[in-house]
């Protein structure tokens, strides 16, 4: 009896089939069904038996299906008729089956006969991929990262990991609180729609930064030190660097190592760094544990130098690190990098120049002493240009200042590179890099260039009540065809102001360095003034003229140019408007009393021939310079030939500083003055024309020729004397002067790799400047007014001061002109502005506020110039 229930038992075992879940296969859908959570993978139910073997395989049957031949579903359960099978191989068979990820379900049965079927429900193929919710990371960016695509298998570990890497891309950006959920969405012939449904959460901000073990400098002071900034303050809403971001963490410690050795803390070490996620996972606390040790100065200092004619006197001589000075690692590793450039200006390229320390604990000293190993002198054995696909490569290598062959000079190396920088055709920050020879003692500069646009193109178009139709354009190639060769032309047409201009450069005349250029120009200008909203057209000046350039360099720094211009001026004013019948002879001529005084003098045709000369030195590292000086001085003499005679005299210095942290200063200074070289033509009239003069440089915050010499006219109100003063009454002429100055300080702060990538660059600026010198004009009087019958338009005599006029009249016109702005006397504004490279080209924005003025400057806010490059 226990021998058949023995048996029995075993028999009833292997009649059960092997599950592999315990729901059994539903077919798939036939209509969309509601988007669900994926379930998690189902897991293989092991099948266990007493007995070891079973029996022999028979036949193998599979079921469901669909896409995959029942061979390949047989081949993947490692099965075939005539094998013997146990429960092990046919759990295994299981196993073997889902690691294939082709199956949602798998059920083997049959067990008790040896005729084995294989059910099995394929996985279905993914129709299309949605994001759902993504808003700060855009559809673009997240697709790359995705592994699964459309008609793709779908299987729930891709999607896992799937879901990871955008909780990833999001983590990247600060945003911890990210969640990702997957869903499916079930179509018929066993396809799915697979969303990721996307809560992207609040940017994760630093709410703290605690530092635990600092003696000597308290938190604040360290976190100044530190690229991560604690979240909130004042201007929190600016700040960019107050999320978390696990790179930045290591960095940060990195910071805080090199603050502290830069201030004698040779042992300083971060012991731990701990970034913890607040319970509502919107912001980190971080948490540093530091050790500082003892502070240590410098002991000898002492130089070993196996080089000949750089001996280890010479090495000594060029330290700057004196023992008892406290130990700083910024300076010796300046020192070294110093130490090397002096070796490779000598021919050097490949010199190594070593610090070894010599730590005395007890003394709390650092002897250093400054390794200079062998090294052969070496030779440029060649120079290899590369990425340049519009340049012509001898429009690069004519800026080098060495030359293949030549002995090695890490001077002329940097030189070269500011040069090649300088022309303005290549990416910022370009290096010429050094590279091995083909033997010890040569060397093989390689540059490689990424050209940019050296075209500038400026577009625009409009309309007014006023001007009417208003056109600008101006083209500029400053590579020409390859060649380093600078073409322009302009041309600009309103109803005050028409203009056209062709010029061209050639750097290099016959591949020699001398400039030669020239420009033609035709230039229509008409003035004018407002009374209120009224704009009223005062002078015309036309000017015809052409002139021609050379230049070559003195030295290195230093360039000389001359230049001849002829031009031909026409100043002109509105017969209809400003001249009348004064004197009763039937003639017409230029009524001040209509005009003003200065205009009636400076009508007619000149003729002026001028030659002049430019010196410059320039030793800046590139046309957006960061450091070095320009100065310019220029002289221009008129008088060669022609009706006008004077010498001009201009100069200007600019000094660029790189300071600390990314910041730039720029200092700048300039003026000018005018000497005549012939009489004045009468007692108020000045010897120096109107379009000669100069109206200054243009100061932010006040307007184009707002400041310096100007007449204002004011109207009466009535015979009593009493003038409208109101802005909308002034009538305001800007002369010009004979001399002028304006100096500005400026400095562009560093920005974020993001506003770079944009090509922002913001500055804050203050200017400082006057125009003057120029002799008091011919007022035209207190010109009172007119006494007019408005019936017959018939006119009584002038207008008398406190006579009112007679009965039946009335008032008309009258003003009095006063001359106002001619003094030396600063006037001063201060802004900010930033440089911004556009889609729409270059736009230079400023905000500036004038701080000092004179009495008659006209000022403005806000000021934009905008272009385009190409």
């Amino acid at each position: 009896m226990g021998s058949l229930l023995l048996a029995g038992t075993i028999l009833g075992g292997w009649a059960a089939p092997v599950w592999a879940q315990e729901t059994s296969a539903a077919p798939a859908p036939t209509t969309p069904a509601p988007a669900a959570p994926a379930p998690a993978a189902p897991q293989a139910t092991p099948v266990t038996v007493a007995a070891q073997s079973a029996g022999t395989i028979r036949s193998i049957r599979v079921d469901g299906a669909e896409r995959l031949e029942p061979e390949t579903i047989r081949s993947y359960a490692n099965l075939v008729p005539g094998q013997e099978y146990t429960t092990e191989t046919l759990d295994q068979a299981l196993k073997d089956l889902y690691a294939t990820e082709l199956f949602a379900d798998v059920v083997i049965s049959g067990a008790d006969t040896g005729n084995l079927v294989i059910t099995i429900r394929e996985n279905p193929v993914i129709n299309r991929i949605v994001l759902e919710g993504n808003k700060r990371i855009k559809a673009d960016k997240i697709t790359p990262e995705i592994k699964l695509a459309p008609r793709q298998i779908f299987t729930r570990s891709k999607v896992r990991a799937d879901v990871d890497r955008i909780i990833e891309l999001y983590r990247r950006q600060g945003r911890f609180a990210a969640r990702v959920e997957p869903k499916i969405v079930q179509l018929d012939q066993n396809r799915v729609d697979l969303v990721f449904e996307i809560t992207e959460g609040d940017k994760s901000k630093v709410r703290a930064i605690n530092i635990i073990g600092n003696e000597q400098y308290d938190d604040g002071r360290l976190r100044k030190e530190m690229f991560t900034k604690q979240a909130g303050g004042l201007l929190g809403f600016i700040k960019s660097n107050d999320s978390y971001d696990p790179d930045r963490l290591a960095a940060d410690q990195q910071k805080l190592r090199a603050f502290y050795l830069t201030e004698g803390y040779a042992d300083f070490r971060v012991v731990s760094a701990l970034a913890e996620l607040t319970p509502d996972r919107q912001d980190f606390i971080i948490t540093y544990v530091v050790e500082e040790g003892p502070r240590y100065k410098f002991g000898t200092v002492e130089a070993e130098s196996q080089l000949r004619d750089f001996n280890d006197a010479r090495v000594l001589s060029l330290v700057k690190i004196r023992p008892g000075d406290w130990f700083n690692a910024k300076l010796v590793e300046d020192t070294v990098t110093g130490l090397n450039e002096v070796a490779g200006a000598q021919g050097y390229a490949f010199a190594d120049v070593s610090p070894s320390y010599d730590r005395d604990a007890e003394k709390k000293l650092m002897n250093l002493t400054l390794r200079v190993a062998e090294s052969p002198r070496v030779y440029v054995e060649r120079i290899n240009i590369q990425g340049n696909t519009v340049t012509r490569d001898k429009v690069i290598r004519r800026e080098f200042r060495l030359n293949e062959g030549d002995a090695f000079n890490s001077f002329k190396v940097k030189r070269s590179q500011d040069r090649i920088q300088s022309l303005g055709f290549f990416q910022e920050n370009l290096e010429i890099k050094q590279a091995q020879g083909s033997s010890a003692d040569r060397v093989v500069l390689n540059l490689d260039v990424e050209e940019k646009s050296t075209g500038e193109l400026q577009l625009s178009a409009g309309y007014s009540s006023l001007e009417r139709f208003i056109v600008s354009a101006s083209i500029a190639q400053r590579n020409f065809m390859g060649k380093g060769q600078q073409l322009s032309a302009g041309v600009n047409y309103s109803r005050y102001s028409k203009s056209i201009q062709l010029g061209f450069t050639e750097p290099y005349l016959f591949d020699k360095a001398i400039l030669l250029g020239g420009e033609i120009y035709r230039r229509d200008y008409n003035s004018f003034n407002f009374i209120g909203n009224e704009r009223n057209r005062t002078y015309g000046q036309t000017s015809t003229g052409g002139g021609i350039r050379l230049g070559f360099p003195v030295t290195e720094y230093v360039t000389f140019g001359t230049r001849y211009s002829l031009v031909l001026d026409n100043i002109t004013l509105n017969k209809d408007t400003f001249f009348s019948d004064t004197d009763g002879d039937g003639d017409r001529e230029c009524n001040p009393n209509l005009s003003s005084q200065y205009l009636c003098d400076e009508l007619g045709s000149r003729v002026t021939s001028s030659i002049g000369y430019t010196l410059a030195f320039d030793n800046t590292n590139s046309i957006r310079a960061t450091r070095g000086q320009r100065l310019v001085l220029s002289q221009q003499f008129a008088g060669l030939g022609g009706d006008v005679k004077y010498l001009r005299t201009q100069a200007d210095a600019t000094k660029y500083i790189a300071l600390p942290k990314g910041f730039v200063l720029s200092a700048h200074l300039e003026g000018g003055y005018i000497h005549p070289l012939q009489d004045s033509p009468g007692p108020f009239r000045d010897a120096i024309r109107l379009n000669d003069r100069f109206f200054g440089a243009q100061m932010r915050g006040f307007d184009i020729r707002g400041i310096g010499p100007r007449i204002q006219r004011y109207r009466y109100a009535d015979t009593d004397g009493n003038l409208d003063t109101s802005d909308d009454n002034v009538v305001s002429d800007s002369l010009g002067g004979r001399a002028y100055y304006m100096g500005r300080l400026e400095v562009e702060f560093p920005t974020s790799s993001g506003l770079k990538s944009l090509g922002l660059r913001p500055s804050a600026f203050l200017d400082i400047g006057s125009v003057w010198g120029l002799k008091t004009p011919e007022l035209a009087g207190e010109r009172l007014g007119l006494c007019v019958t408005p019936a017959t338009d018939d006119t009584d005599p002038d207008a008398v001061l406190g006579v009112p006029c007679p009965d039946g009249t009335t008032f008309v016109g009258g003003f009095k002109e006063f001359f106002r702005g001619n003094s030396p006397k600063p006037r001063v504004s201060v802004g900010i502005g930033v440089n911004w490279v556009s889609p729409f080209g270059p736009l230079r924005l400023d905000l500036a506020k004038a701080l000092v003025t004179q009495k008659g400057d006209e000022t403005k806010l806000f000021s934009f110039n905008v272009g385009t490059q190409f």
